[in-house]
């Protein structure tokens, strides 16, 4: 290929990459991309106030807990069409009756949606008709000044295991960027830098006692506070919160404490 036509090819080429990064115009802007909310009403009736039901919207797909089982699906927004895909997928735990109840009428709103508004930091979902199905506040995404209890920890075996019976683990989140908290014998503190989904937890340091019973309290403790140095994302799902490591295997999963 001579000088000429290699320069050509080359524009073209520089051509396509250019055209490649620019908006296309009237193309399909998700205003619920990167969203979570929490169910405050459902069919006109106030949410059990016992469980947190809870939507997220992310790169196509929406997932969240019903009050007992996570669940998931596809999804497609635009203006104010929502298209929710009926093939949803859950976990298949059993849980109290009304909170059974309440996750299968939550559930078919969820398809039945056509519509949405977004408008004071809640979100309303309407069927074809315009009726009212259900109604979310919006979720804060922010660790700061939230406390938890921890309900799993990876023990560095590359299993994920619960507490054990008799102990409490639990986290303290200031505002002023310090993580405290027991990890069932001992104290401990640390610092912690979030952005975003991102979080980094600095060295952590402990108090030095020494507790016997119940037995596999002190490998325990020495595990937990391993994984959360391995935590690089975190994530909120109404009174639930995950830390993973950077490859996405679960470090610690704790519930929001009293």
């Amino acid at each position: 290929m001579n000088t000429r036509n290699t320069l050509i090819v080359l524009t073209i080429v520089a051509g396509l990459l250019l055209a490649a990064c620019v908006p296309v115009p009237g193309a399909a802007v998700d205003p619920l991309a990167d969203t979570s909310w929490v169910l405050a009403t459902l069919n006109g009736q106030a949410a059990l106030s016992d469980t947190q039901v809870t939507i997220r919207f992310e790169g196509g797909r929406l997932s969240g807990t019903d009050g007992c089982n996570s669940y998931s699906t596809s999804y497609t927004a635009d203006g104010v069409k929502l298209n929710i895909d009926k093939n949803v997928i859950s976990t298949m735990m059993a849980c109290a009756e009304p909170i059974m109840q309440q996750a299968g009428a939550y559930i078919a709103a969820l398809t039945q949606a056509a519509t949405y508004k977004v408008e004071g930091g809640q979100l309303a979902l309407f069927d074809a008709s315009g009726k009212l199905l259900a109604t979310f506040a919006k979720q804060s995404a922010g660790l700061s000044d939230t406390s938890w209890i921890v309900t799993g920890y990876n023990n560095g075996q590359q299993a994920v295991v619960s507490v054990i019976a008799g102990t409490e683990l639990t986290a303290d989140f200031g505002a002023d960027g310090a993580l405290s908290g027991s990890a069932g014998c001992n104290r401990y503190t640390a610092t912690y830098e979030a952005a975003g989904t991102s979080i980094k937890i600095g060295p952590v340091g402990s108090t030095r006692m020494a507790c016997a019973d119940p037995a596999g309290a002190m490998t325990q403790e020495m595990q937990f506070l391993q994984a959360l140095a391995t935590a690089a994302t975190y994530r909120l799902d109404g009174d639930r919160l995950e830390l993973r490591t950077a490859d996405g295997a679960l470090a610690a999963s704790f519930i929001l404490a009293d």
